[in-house]
């Protein structure tokens, strides 16, 4: 359909069937263009050491070609929800689908480690434009009685990518093709911008002012950006040195000044009396836990199994799909649960299933290999399975209901900015603690090896690469396997580490559920104090 004149409520004159065919278009579109983010985030998890192989990339890069993606998505998707409300959602979703596209193209072709953190940033940018459109286009055409499962039905599509994605970065890995993680966005963005432009309508607020918080963005992106760049560098700098702690200043301030601006606006990017409502302060909280957790250890799972437990990368890919089944296969019934019977019993009981699955995943130590699957990880990733599929779309019908439907591009945005947010959290904190925890574990466990100066500073250097460190060629073949072998065990010190702060963390997260989530959701009436924003 070609764009017309319309608000959030175009279709008053149409029939039932006519609505019902309208929202099918309107899931379909929003699943297909929101399943490149989906496949491209756990493609990328998986191809992690073959692109750093080919790249000779350090640890610190790594988590900085994963984070700076997340950083850019969480400090903007506040302003596209605000965007799409403004400005038309269906308009905006488009120009993120593009402008994610062509910055896959060019991570595709990215030579060097810089390029590709530089090319990832612009697929941040695309992907805060596309992101909360999806939600969003759900939010504003699907009936309130059919919003529940509509959002589980995009759950579960979306997983389906998402199970997809661990396989294709697999078997893009083995064939010695890690660009194509990227490359493969360009015909489902192609074929997700037909969809949009020929079957659906554009919706937006009409009362939404026309004026965008960009003070707001601005100190958002800079106060995550200086956090970031200190967590993460800390590791190998050390927190002494004058840049970490300027940066680190520099991004709390500004995100106090973010705050502050937020307080003062009257259209600003995240309302503050949002967080008012009991539900949605819980629903953060237990979003941040609950998927912090989860992208910290599965980004490290993947090279735990390939670097350390001698999988083959296609396999690795692989054995994330017992996770992804149970969660397709549970979204849409805890969609609709939360219709019915409202969120406390699946945001206690989900995060709580998590927890156990951390603590199985942090038992084996280096294993025999893939045939030992069975028995040491696939018990683990089934508990976390269980615990997605309970969660995932209780948490997003949360914050979605607990909005008005009037904001349908703000409610979405809050909710992909505390899930993005959560990825920011995970691989700046987590991805720094494990850096930090490795480090200390080699150093521990060579220290019972005779080694050279030479050989104990390459491996100060080296541990920078986590399970990819090499032995230096000076050492004799006794010595390098002993080296080899303390490389795994360091390596499973730190993930062991990760997964037990997870786990007391998504536990906590049950806890709170459990004694403050009411049985049904609160909804939301804006206020229109404030001021104008300048």
């Amino acid at each position: 359909m070609s764009e017309t004149p319309m608000t959030d409520q175009p279709t008053t004159t149409r029939t039932e069937s006519q609505l019902v065919a309208a929202e099918r278009w309107v899931l379909f579109a929003a699943v297909l263009a929101s399943s490149m983010a989906f496949i491209d985030s756990t493609a990328l998890n998986v191809a992690l050491p073959a692109l750093q192989a080919d790249l000779g990339a350090s640890g610190t890069e790594l988590l900085w070609i994963l984070n700076i993606y997340a950083l850019f998505v969480a400090a903007l998707l506040l302003v596209a929800g605000s965007l799409g409300d403004r400005f038309g959602r269906k308009r905006v979703y488009m120009i993120g689908i593009t402008v994610f596209c062509g910055a896959s193209v060019w991570c595709g072709l990215a030579s060097t480690t810089t390029t590709l953190i530089a090319a990832r940033g612009v697929q941040g940018l695309g992907g805060a434009l596309m992101i909360p459109g999806s939600l969003a286009m759900i939010g504003a055409a699907v009936g309130p009685k059919r919003r529940g499962r509509a959002i589980g039905t995009w759950s579960a599509f979306s997983v389906i990518a998402t199970a997809l994605g661990p396989v294709l970065g697999g078997l893009f890995a083995r064939a010695g093709f890690w660009r194509g993680v990227f490359f493969i966005n360009v015909p489902i963005a192609a074929a997700a911008l037909a969809v949009l432009y020929a079957k659906t309508r554009e919706t937006r607020d009409p009362g939404a002012s026309s004026v965008v918080d960009i003070w707001g963005a601005i100190l958002a992106t800079c106060g995550m950006l200086g956090v970031n760049y200190a967590l993460i560098e800390a590791t190998t700098l050390g927190w002494s040195q004058p840049r970490i702690l300027f940066s680190l200043l520099a991004g709390l301030v500004s995100l106090a000044l973010f705050l502050v601006v937020e307080s003062r606006c009257r259209n600003p990017l995240l309302p503050l009396q949002v967080f008012k409502v009991p539900m949605v302060q819980i629903s953060a909280i237990v979003t941040l836990a609950f998927y912090s957790s989860l992208y910290g250890t599965l980004f490290l799972f993947s090279l735990n199994l390939i670097q350390v437990q001698g999988y083959d990368a296609a396999l690795a890919g692989l054995t994330q799909l017992p996770l992804m089944l149970l969660l397709i296969g549970l979204a849409r019934w805890s969609g609709a649960w939360v219709d019915r019977n409202g969120a406390r019993l699946p945001l206690t009981v989900g995060p709580a299933i998590a927890g156990l699955g951390f603590l199985c995943l942090a038992i084996p130590g280096v294993t025999a290999g893939p045939s030992d699957f069975w028995k040491t990880y696939l018990p683990a990733l089934v508990l976390l399975g269980l615990a997605m599929g309970i969660t995932v779309a209780p948490l997003s019908t949360t914050v979605m209901s607990s909005i008005s439907p009037e904001q349908a591009g703000l409610a979405s945005g809050i909710n992909s900015t505390l899930g993005r947010l959560s990825s920011v959290l995970a691989i700046a904190v987590f991805g720094s603690l494990a850096l930090l925890g490795f480090s200390r574990s080699l150093s521990s466990r060579i220290s019972s090896l005779t080694l050279t100066d030479e050989s104990r500073e390459i491996f100060s250097i080296e541990a920078a690469k986590l399970g990819d460190a090499k032995v230096p060629d000076s050492m004799s073949p006794a010595e390098a396997a002993g080296a080899r072998a303390a490389i795994k065990l360091a390596f499973v010190d730190a993930f062991r580490l990760v997964c037990r702060v997870c786990a007391l963390i998504v536990g906590g997260s049950a806890v709170l559920a459990a004694i403050m989530v009411h049985k049904r959701a609160m909804s939301f009436s804006q206020s229109s104090d404030g001021r104008q924003c300048q």
